[in-house]
Formats: structure tokens, C-alpha cells, sequence
């Protein structure tokens, strides 16, 4: 059995761990994983990215994600500011950023191509819908973890042209059926935690799941008792839960157990020092107050996921070339 083939059946076990783990105790589970797991993953993928100039075409690129990170940040803490409410509109600007970079080389080409995104923010209703689920709720929390991970794991199991990669995608999406259709059953939880940290901002992600599948109908807010009984004590809110423990913490286990073919490690040894000592303080906050956790950790998160964009369109356009290779007979890449 080749190193790849290996890992990949590793990760087949990881992926059924972590279901596991979810069925019993979503909530738990993915307190845990965010706290303990992400920071790490945060420091490690943007230190990695940074080594692969983002995978953009420009050697500045990212400085334009940067900001857009910064701005995120802004509107999301500063009260009374003029880009309050705005955040799903800076995320779709990133999100066409992240395209440009990817497809032009052209500076102009992609000042253009932001600028359409710019102007275009003009003609959407506030408040839309559809714009809010897509790029304010869904695009930096479940497509990222869940969505573009299975992408990246296909185009890998593609390009290494690896049997037991493939499984493992089916595997993913087959554990992800299944934490949403099993009932709950006789399984209970200890709210008294859980309520207090989910409250502190998961809360929005699990509501809009339960509405896109037609399982909840709350708004774009909801009472306090209401909120209570929905995430906690329903059987679709325990099952939401059960899926989004299994993406999140699966997500970061799959980067840490690719160390080998992804070589994240390989960066500056000032870089990993800084590393550990981030995680180190972020771990420690989130034990002592896990809000306080979140709001040290907020650009963190998010900037892992815009600079991460450009890699987004070139794993599609990867696994697309992949399958024409496929029927044109020309061998995989290394």
C-alpha cells in the first residue's frame, strides 16, 4: 500500500470517528473542535497559503482579501459604523476578488472585475435573502468546511488517481446523509453549557440549515424560547447539529492527517513559534470565556477562508481538467 492510499484509508477512519462522535454529542463535539481545533488549522493553512502565493496570479494579491478582512471585522464589532449589516456584501466582493485572481493576470482585469462586483452590491436589496444565506451565512461556515473540502479531496484522489480517495468522498457525503435523516431517537443533552456558547454566534448558521431544508420556518430572528427549543430540543435541530459537528471537525481533521502530502508545516520556524504560541493563547480564552474566544479568534476564522478563494476555483477547474484527462488518456500530474 503507496503513502497516498494510506491516507486515505486513514482518513475513511476519520471521518467515521468523527460521525461517531457527532451522533452522541454534536453540540460537544463541535465546541470542542472549534476551539481546540481551529485556531491551529487557521494559523497553519494561512502559513501554508502564504508559501503558494495564495495560489493567485498577482504577488498582492491577498493584500485586497486582507482588507476585506479587515472590513468584515470592522462592520462586525464597531457599532454605528456605515458597513453594519453589509458583511454578505464584502464576502461576495471577496468571493469575485478570489475568481479574478485566479482566472487574470491582468491587474486592470481584476480592478475591473471588482469593481463590477462593487457597483452590482448597489442593485441588491438590502437585506436579500438569497444574498444573506448564501454569502453572510453558508459560503464561510458549511460550503467552506463541508462543500470545498469534498472538492479538495476529489481533485486529489483525481490527480493521484487514487481508488481509496474516491471512496472516501462517497464516504463523506453518505456520513453527512445519514446525520441528517437518522432520528434522534432517545438521546439527550446537558443543556446548561451548550446553550450559553452556542448562543454566542452558531446559533444563525443551525436556523438557516433547518430553513433551507424546510424544517423550520423562524426568520431571520428568533425569541430567546424559541431559539431554545428549536437548536436543543427538536429532533431536526439535533440532527443540523449532529451535521455540522461532523463537517466542522472533519474538516480540520482531514488538513492535520494530510501533514505528509500537503507539507503545511514547511514554513518559516519564526512562523510555527508564532503558531504555537496563538494557539496556545486562543485555547486558553476560549476555556476561560468561550465568547471572548470567539470575538479574539473572529479575523482569524474569517481570513483563512477568504484567502483561501482562489485555491476554491482552481480545485474546480482541476477536477474538471482531471476528468478530461480521463478520456483524453494523459497521465495525471504528480
Amino acid at each position: 500500500m503507496n503513502k497516498t492510499h494510506a491516507i486515505d484509508y486513514a482518513n475513511i477512519g476519520l471521518m467515521i470517528l468523527s460521525a461517531l462522535v457527532a451522533f452522541i454529542i454534536p453540540f460537544e463535539l463541535f465546541l470542542f473542535s472549534y476551539a481546540i481545533l481551529g485556531p491551529l488549522h487557521y494559523m497553519t493553512e494561512i502559513g501554508w497559503l502564504h508559501q503558494r502565493k495564495y495560489f493567485a496570479t498577482g504577488k498582492y494579491d491577498y493584500l485586497f482579501l486582507i482588507l476585506m478582512g479587515i472590513l468584515i471585522t470592522y462592520a462586525s464589532f464597531v457599532k454605528g459604523n456605515i458597513l453594519a449589516g453589509k458583511g454578505e456584501y464584502i464576502i461576495m466582493m471577496a468571493f469575485v476578488a478570489g475568481f479574478a485572481m485566479f482566472v487574470f493576470k491582468d491587474i486592470y482585469l481584476k480592478v475591473i472585475t471588482v469593481v463590477m462586483a462593487f457597483v452590482a452590491c448597489f442593485f441588491i436589496e438590502d437585506g436579500n435573502s438569497y444574498m444573506v444565506s448564501f454569502f453572510g451565512i453558508f459560503l464561510p461556515t458549511i460550503i467552506h468546511v463541508f462543500l470545498f473540502t469534498s472538492v479538495f479531496m476529489l481533485f486529489g484522489a483525481l490527480k493521484s488517481r487514487s481508488t481509496p480517495g474516491i471512496i472516501s468522498v462517497v464516504v463523506l457525503f453518505i456520513l453527512a446523509t445519514l446525520m441528517l435523516t437518522i432520528d434522534r431517537g432517545g438521546i439527550h443533552l446537558n443543556l446548561k453549557y451548550d446553550i450559553k456558547a452556542w448562543g454566542a454566534g452558531f446559533d444563525q448558521l443551525n436556523l438557516a440549515i433547518m430553513n433551507f431544508l424546510g424544517w423550520a420556518n423562524t426568520g431571520p430572528t428568533i425569541a430567546r424560547e424559541d431559539f431554545i427549543d428549536t437548536i436543543f430540543k427538536s429532533n431536526a435541530g439535533f440532527m443540523v447539529a449532529r451535521f455540522v459537528a461532523f463537517a466542522y471537525t472533519y474538516h480540520y481533521l482531514n488538513w492535520f492527517s494530510k501533514t505528509s502530502v500537503i507539507k503545511w508545516h514547511k514554513v518559516p520556524f519564526v512562523y510555527l513559534v508564532i503558531t504555537i504560541a496563538v494557539w496556545i493563547i486562543a485555547v486558553g480564552v476560549y476555556m476561560l470565556d468561550y465568547k471572548k474566544g470567539l470575538n479574539l479568534l473572529f479575523f482569524l476564522s474569517f481570513l483563512h477562508v477568504l484567502l483561501e478563494f482562489p485555491l476554491n476555483f482552481q480545485s474546480f477547474v482541476g477536477i474538471g481538467k482531471e476528468i478530461g484527462n480521463r478520456f483524453t488518456g494523459k497521465a495525471a500530474k504528480a
